[in-house]
């Protein structure tokens, strides 16, 4: 059996027509079917069966038909891995990352490391905290930034890349919105503006509230940070979001550091305990430590 049969009869099975997979692949339509004949005459059954002009797989070829793509993606992965372990500047990596990190960690990561590595490629994608947990654990991605990062998880490695302050966001109208610091008690008669159910960071802002002394009113929610920020904006109430999330100078919101009690989080990067690291994987790894560590020295 030779991996080009397989990818000929993949290529048929998923058209249902020869000569539309013969041209897909860039071969004459004559060569394909004798392949697929050949494939055929090997495994001793009918895969494909006429219908008018068109094919369609047979009950045996659609068995067959899904062992023979996760062999094919399988070939493919273990092709890509070989490709990078001879040149790891090469290759894609699959990061995942929370809302809290997409308007200003993700981009200036992402941006100073493509700048020492073009070549390597990503594909983004965007998650809730348990998602993002289990996508690497289920090999969806590869690595995933989060804050905080998870605890009690055997098949994930965290590595701490900063920790930040969480604060207080209130319209510039608001009564407190001069002040610089406030205790979070200062709050308790506040309607708030929180992440919905099941999101870490509406967990972290309610716990917050409990330990200052108070159970806090919300009244709105948001699934992303622009809806929490209008809604916080418009006057509707106020909200808790990590300081790295509150960039630039918003003439409609004001950012008011927690004095008491101070409410922090810690901010990572997880990878899969369960299984090594493509060479382009660890490349990005050892960049992203190497990038916090110097913006550490530079901030000091």
């Amino acid at each position: 059996m030779e991996l080009r049969q397989l990818r000929y009869f993949v290529a048929v099975a998923e058209r249902e027509h020869i000569s539309d997979a013969a041209t897909a692949l860039q071969v004459a339509q004559s060569a394909v079917s004798r392949q697929i004949a050949n494939l055929e005459a090997e495994l001793g059954a009918a895969l494909l069966e006429r219908v008018g002009r068109n094919v369609r797989l047979t009950v045996i070829g659609k068995i067959f038909y899904e062992h023979a793509v996760h062999a094919l993606k399988a070939i493919d992965v273990a092709v890509k891995q070989v490709d990078e372990f001879l040149d790891p500047t090469q290759g894609a990596i699959k990061v995942g990352f929370p809302t809290s990190l997409a308007s200003n960690v993700m981009p200036s990561v992402i941006s100073a490391f493509k700048k020492q590595y073009p070549d390597i490629t990503f594909q983004l994608r965007q998650g809730s905290y348990k998602f993002l947990i289990d996508a690497v654990k289920n090999r969806e991605l590869n690595l995933a930034f989060l804050g905080p990062l998870p605890k009690h998880e055997p098949d994930i490695a965290s590595t701490v890349l900063f920790s930040e302050k969480i604060c207080a966001l209130v319209s510039s109208q608001h009564s407190l919105a001069k002040n610089k610091q406030i205790p979070l008690m200062a709050l308790h008669n506040e309607d708030f503006v929180l992440f919905p159910e099941g999101y870490v960071l509406r967990q972290l802002a309610t716990d917050s509230c409990k330990q200052a002394g108070f159970i806090p009113n919300i009244t709105s929610e948001g699934e992303d940070l622009d809806a929490l920020k209008g809604i916080v904006a418009a006057g509707m109430g106020v909200t808790l979001l990590p300081e790295s999330s509150i960039v630039g100078n918003d003439p409609l919101t004001s950012k008011l550091n927690i004095t008491q009690p101070i409410i922090e989080r810690s901010v990572g990067i997880i990878a899969p305990n369960n299984r090594e690291l493509a060479p382009s994987e660890q490349v990005f790894l050892q960049f992203v430590q190497e990038f916090f560590t110097h913006l550490a020295q530079f901030r000091r």
